[in-house]
């Protein structure tokens, strides 16, 4: 049996009653185990600033502590939707312990080397059915050969179509090492919340 993607029905749009004009592609929510206590997309508040971050960038108040009607009612107001890169693994079976420790420690690592069998989100074909979308980004790098073999067809898509196409950095405890070296090569301007350093970073790349 399968790990599906907890909000595998959001993945594709399908209930999208607005037009977008920027998409945010993640990399999986699982629909188990029972630790996954996200209600939408990055809300897992105690290990994800996210909902933190999204509404500052446009000068709102964090949305950290928000129920989820809110993060999709400012979805809706600025035209923004949300994706991941990966819809079900395939390959895993909640009967295996192993298999649950491991999509239970919520790594991308971890799924790259313990899995096969993956169904993935056609990026383009979002791309091509919502075609008011300009702004593309990705929160996570894709430095590695996997996620890079993964992300080249959008990329190729938005540079053949003039699509904006950035890499965020990750609004999770992954960016605390980039913070800490942030601030020990800039001690007079030394960022004290991690939260702020992402923000700082997701400003450089975004599209106002």
């Amino acid at each position: 049996m399968a790990c599906i993607h907890k909000f595998y029905k959001d993945l594709y749009l399908s209930g999208v009653d607005y037009e977008p004009d920027t998409i945010i592609v993640g990399v999986f929510s699982p629909q188990w185990p029972e630790e996954n206590t996200a209600d939408w997309f990055y809300g897992r508040r105690e290990e994800n600033c996210f909902w933190d971050i999204l509404p500052r960038m446009y000068g709102q108040p964090s949305l950290i502590d928000a129920p989820s009607a809110a993060w999709r009612q400012f979805c809706r107001d600025n035209r923004i939707v949300l994706t991941d890169m990966i819809a079900c693994i395939d390959d895993a079976d909640p009967e295996d312990a192993n298999h649950r420790k491991m999509i239970g420690g919520f790594s991308d690592k971890a799924l790259v080397y313990n899995f096969d069998d993956f169904d993935f989100v056609n990026i383009v074909r979002l791309l091509q059915q919502h075609q008011g979308i300009r702004n593309v980004y990705l929160t996570r790098g894709v430095t590695e050969a996997f996620w890079k073999h993964l992300w080249a067809p959008v990329m190729r898509y938005c540079n053949q179509n003039g699509l904006r196409e950035r890499i965020l950095l990750t609004p999770d405890s992954s960016a605390s090492y980039q913070h800490s070296a942030y601030n020990t090569d800039n001690p007079e301007n030394a960022i004290s919340r991690m939260e702020d350093y992402v923000l700082l970073r997701w400003q450089q790349e975004w599209h106002f």
